[in-house]
């Protein structure tokens, strides 16, 4: 059976049906939302989160952010519906019902969130939860291959996605979104706006999948099914799309936008229809079209005309609509007939009448035929290509050819498994139940009922998301099924002709890119290599750095300390210093020598219980500063430490075998000496620059009011630092706890 399904029993419970309900009555208040938004109008809703550096949970309800929402919780009740039927009686539904609706739940945040910080927070959730659901079935290797490699991909570009977020957020001193994209000119005159543009869309074209991070993608398809259609129609591909959506306003108009969303998009769109055109894989030929219209969204992005937003919107809906439809339809396939590969399947239209005319419908929305809103989105994609002041033969040929190839791949996963060949010997494929049905008929018809009555888009969704694209609702470019004679209609007659001759020879067309492609590097193929190599290196390092060895560890500790101080200075510049040595007297004379003594002993010595006496006279002399400079609190604090210490680690070392016999210890005299370089060299920058005493004021002004205490340092340390002395008294009885333990389990003679 397929996705791990070993059961025919129908639903689960109320662990299915829980989810469906909640997410229908997210879908019902968003519809509750339309008219508000239509009007149009904004919606935002914002409490305090950090309220410290100005962020807040703040949700904003906006064409955009309305349109995604619905098609989020409205496709995520049919899917969740779908699921319960599809995956009935599955020992682990519960765990996929609670992965599937967080996942929901995470990409409405997305959508709807109008700070930076919170934006990232639900855009590292839907990475979490797509992995978790593409790695459901984790009983095979397949499954966490893949889910690694998609964590991997878009988890390394959600961190440069982060390091932009922080950047945008520095130069406009905000982390509002809606403020952000008011900034449009002073951002884009900015010195960083480069630098910020590669990393968020270093971020979008990951998480988005677009050329050459495509290969995640498609190996995703180890997601059961309902979550692919999920995945791919109105969730975590179109995250990036969405971001790019947003920023829209505020980052477009250059040339570097315009030409890395077009040359990317265009790229990502003609190279994925190829690749989908080879699968004989339903499932797998569906995942690489929704490459395509990822490209193709993302090359529009890249424009600002009216034309081009108003393509981006109605091919936004269209593609969710239908792709939603036919990844359910392949469901119903694979259930009925144990196979998803084409050259296995024929004749399904006598024994399933219901999924044809569904897979029909969805399948000529995709293709572009009238009267459904495919067509309406092909002419206005073919409008906005016309309208790209730059490139339009170059954006409307990639198009063009994309969407011929589409028509081909539509024919082959809505046309051939039903209309052609006869039913498989060996196949009793039946009807799926209506649970199944109720997704793919309902959005099918809706790409229907909207290319029919476009007006009921227009006003609802279309116009309000051009508004929040251009900021001028008049941008919006009517909908509808005849624009009359035009360069669009001859464009997609071409598209018919050129797909119908695709579609005929299609079979000779996959044979040749089968080994075309073959003899390209495949990124997805060098995965396996990849990771071996980083394990290999992550292996290396940690027999390197974990070695067991105390004094390597503390070796590095201080060598990392050293390197980034002395680095740090070395390209700032060194520190203004500024020495008196006016004032020094024999007594600190005195006691730096003690100290310095101390310090070269250990260097020399083969004794631990001299090294360690050694680092006592240091403590002792440090102790012996404080009681100069009239810190005998901290003095005698020191002593006591020092003096545990002391004894302490000698009574464990008794037990140690000698120290090899070393003369002189050249690399920690070396590192000793650079790090003490380092700290020397910040202590005579602090103490060369004026002194801010607004700390010390509010404490003298403070301490007997409020802490009703006459000692400031005591009063510190007991009221206005409690919880970092009660952190530092637990880390010494946890130490003490420890050394106490080290003392009462090492034997006499034991050699360790």
């Amino acid at each position: 059976m397929p996705d791990g399904i070993t059961s025919t029993a129908r639903g689960n419970g109320w662990v299915g049906i829980v989810p469906i309900l909640f997410s229908a009555a997210l879908f019902v208040y968003f519809v509750s939302l339309v008219p508000t938004i239509a009007v149009p109008e904004v919606i935002r809703y914002a409490i305090p989160w950090i309220p410290s550096l100005g962020i807040e949970f703040a949700f904003l309800v906006d064409g955009l952010s309305l349109t995604f929402s619905l098609l989020i919780s409205g496709i995520g009740t049919l899917v969740l519906l779908y699921s319960n039927t599809y995956l009935a009686g599955h020992p682990q539904y519960a765990r996929f019902a609670l992965f599937l609706t967080a996942f929901m739940v995470s990409m409405l945040g997305l959508v709807l969130a109008d700070d930076l910080i919170l934006l990232f927070v639900f855009w590292e959730l839907t990475t979490f939860t797509s992995y978790m659901l593409i790695g459901f079935s984790h009983e095979g290797e397949k499954s966490r291959r893949n889910a690694l490699q998609a964590l991997f991909v878009t988890g390394a570009g959600g961190l440069a996605f982060l390091a932009g977020l922080i950047m945008l957020a520095a130069i406009t001193g905000t982390s509002s979104i809606s403020e952000i994209i008011t900034m449009k000119d002073a951002l884009k005159a900015h010195a960083l706006y480069l630098p910020i543009l590669i990393l968020l869309l270093a971020g979008t074209f990951t998480k988005s999948a677009q050329v050459p991070f495509h290969f995640w993608l498609p190996n995703a398809m180890a997601a059961p099914t309902p979550v692919s259609a999920f995945l791919h129609s109105a969730t975590m591909v179109k995250a990036g799309v969405y971001v790019m959506a947003r920023m829209h306003p505020a980052m477009s108009g250059t040339d570097v936008w315009l030409w890395t969303l077009t040359i990317f998009g265009a790229i990502t769109a003609v190279f994925a229809s190829f690749l989908s055109l080879r699968q004989t894989d339903l499932k797998q030929a569906l995942a690489y079209t929704t490459l395509m219209a990822l490209g193709t969204l993302t090359l529009f992005l890249g424009q600002e005309s009216g034309y081009a937003m108003t393509a981006f919107a109605t091919f936004l809906i269209v593609h969710s609509l239908y792709k939603a439809s036919l990844f359910l339809i392949v469901g119903c396939i694979d259930k009925a007939t144990g196979t998803r590969e084409t050259d296995q399947l024929g004749g399904l239209s006598r024994v399933m009448p219901i999924t044809t005319i569904a897979a029909a419908i969805a399948a000529m929305s995709m293709a572009g035929f009238p009267p459904f809103l495919g067509f309406i989105g092909k002419e206005l994609k073919y409008a906005g290509a016309i309208a790209v002041a730059s490139e339009p033969i170059l954006v409307a040929g990639a198009v063009l050819l994309a969407n011929a190839l589409m028509l081909a791949v539509a024919g082959v996963v809505a046309f051939r498994p039903f209309w052609r060949g006869s039913v498989p010997a060996g196949q009793s494929p039946k009807e799926a139940p209506w649970q199944m049905l109720a997704g793919p008929v309902i959005l099918a018809s809706f790409g229907a009922l909207f290319g029919i009555y476009p007006d009921l888009l227009q006003t609802a969704l279309i116009n309000p998301m051009v508004l929040s694209l251009t900021g001028e609702i008049e941008e919006a470019k009517e909908l509808t099924l005849w624009a009359g004679v035009n360069i669009p209609l001859v464009l997609s007659i071409a598209t018919f002709v050129l797909g119908l001759v695709i579609y005929a020879v299609h079979v000779q067309i996959r044979s040749a890119l089968i080994r075309v492609f073959n003899a390209i590097p495949n990124l997805d193929r060098g995965w396996d290599q990849f990771l071996a190599g980083l394990k290999s290196f992550a292996a290396w390092q940690t027999r390197l750095v974990q070695n067991g060895k105390l004094s390597s560890y503390i070796y590095a500790t201080f060598l990392t300390i050293a390197a980034g101080i002395l680095l740090t200075f070395g390209y700032t510049g060194l520190p203004s210093i500024a020495v008196d040595l006016s004032d020094v007297e024999w007594k600190h004379t005195s006691i730096a020598l003690l100290i310095a003594a101390g310090a070269m002993l250990t260097l020399f010595t083969n004794s631990r219980i001299a090294a360690i006496a050694a680092l006592g006279v240091v403590g002792i002399g440090i102790a012996l500063v404080f009681i100069v400079f009239s810190a005998p609190d901290v003095a005698i604090t020191q002593l006591l430490v020092e003096t545990l210490i002391v004894v302490l680690v000698a009574v464990v070392m008794l037990r140690l075998p000698s120290l090899p016999k070393i003369k002189f210890r050249l690399s920690h005299a070396l590192l000793s000496g650079a790090v003490g370089a380092a700290v020397s060299l910040i202590l005579i920058a602090v103490v060369s620059t004026p002194l801010d005493l607004r700390l010390t004021e509010y404490f003298e002004a403070t301490s007997w009011p409020e802490a009703y205490g006459r000692n400031i340092v005591n009063v510190i340390l007991v009221d206005f630092r409690a919880l970092d002395t009660f952190g530092e008294i637990a880390v010494v009885v946890i130490a003490a706890l420890s050394a106490y333990a080290l003392l009462r389990t090492t034997r006499k003679g034991d050699e360790t």
